[in-house]
Formats: structure tokens, sequence, C-alpha cells
């Protein structure tokens, strides 16, 4: 079973499990499914607002489709999110890319 069927399969016992389907989006990004990966990881964000790594991941794709303002945006709620919960490392990472794209 390759790793999509294996993350799907986990996310069938567990439909709301976040880093599941934060994984998943991933393995569809590495696929070129810039869509799939998307809608993965904005429902991630819908239910999940406090997991920061997806708030990057989120951010690099939109980046990579042109959505510079999009981007920026969702790096902005990353940080505010990265803060509220003093993970200064995603912080730091989440800024260096914000900075990196407004520039």
């Amino acid at each position: 079973m390759d790793r999509i069927e294996k993350l799907k399969e986990f996310l069938k016992a567990d439909p709301d499990d976040s880093f599941s389907k934060h994984a998943l989006a991933l393995e569809y990004s590495k696929q070129g499914d810039d869509v799939e990966a998307r809608r993965l990881l904005e429902e991630v964000l819908a239910h999940d607002p406090a997991a920061v790594g997806s708030y990057y991941q989120l951010g690099k794709l939109l980046e990579r489709t042109g959505e510079t303002a999009l981007a920026l945006s969702w790096y902005e709620k990353g940080m505010a999110a990265a803060r509220a919960a003093e993970e200064k490392r995603a912080y730091n990472e989440l800024r260096s890319a914000y900075d990196e794209l407004a520039d």
C-alpha cells in the first residue's frame, strides 16, 4: 500500500486527524496535485487553527501557484498562531518566509 492509500485509511478511521490530513496534503503536493493539497491544508486549519506547520506549507503552496497576497495572509495567520502557542521556531520560519516573499 502506498503512502497516500495508507494515510487515507488512517483518515477513514479518524476523519479529524490533523496530522494524517497534513501528511496526506504533503504527499499530494509532492505528486504535483496542488488543488488537493490545498484543500486538505485548508481543512486542517479550519478544524485546528493551532496546527502551525500547516500555515507554512499552505503559504509555500500558494507561493508556487502565484497567489502571493494569499500566501502572505496565511503566513500572518500562522505567525499569530505560533506566537499564541509560544512556538518560537515555527514563528521564525513563518516570519522568514513572509519577509522573503514580501520583499
